[in-house]
């Protein structure tokens, strides 16, 4: 082999491995950036509540008013559960029950207790009625009430 040659065959190899060494010191640079700056999509967000994903309650319509009546399971008996239903102008109406929770106590007893919700609005029967629960959306089950049930009268038995 020629000198030429050698020279030639060193030079290509010490560009290759040169190469190489930028491409993996880039690499490691980039990989850095990421975790330092954490994706949007990995980042766990503590969402008070967020084991309450499906409210079941009782539904009655009497003279177009209709009354949605159940409970909520709350880790404390301080969190204070209120509801209301926003009435959208459309046919059939959509109607949106936001559910939100008061907790202004700084010290309570870690004990699951039921609170009772009752939210009432006028709307044709064939309204399309949704649940957010504190922001998010959430499964709203609705049981049709019997004929002869009243909301005054309600009691929850729900196995599920």
């Amino acid at each position: 082999m020629s000198q030429k040659s050698i020279v030639l065959i060193v030079s290509i190899f010490v560009l290759i491995v040169a190469g190489m060494f930028i491409y993996a010191n880039l690499k490691k640079a980039e990989i850095a950036e990421t975790s330092a700056t954490p994706n949007e999509e990995t980042v766990a967000v503590d969402v008070p509540y967020d084991d309450i994903t499906r409210i079941d309650a009782k539904h009655y319509i009497i003279d177009g008013v209709h009354t949605i009546v159940g409970e909520i399971s709350m880790p404390t008996p301080c969190d204070l559960l209120e509801a209301e239903a926003v009435v959208m102008e459309s046919y059939p109406e959509q109607v949106s029950v936001n559910f939100s929770v008061i907790n202004t106590a700084e010290v309570c007893a870690q004990m699951t207790t039921e609170q009772r919700f009752k939210v009432s609005f006028s709307a044709s029967p064939e309204a399309v009625i949704t649940a957010k629960f504190m922001g998010r959306a959430v499964t709203l089950n609705l049981i049709p009430a019997g004929a002869n049930e009243k909301p005054e009268d309600f009691e929850l038995f729900l196995k599920g």
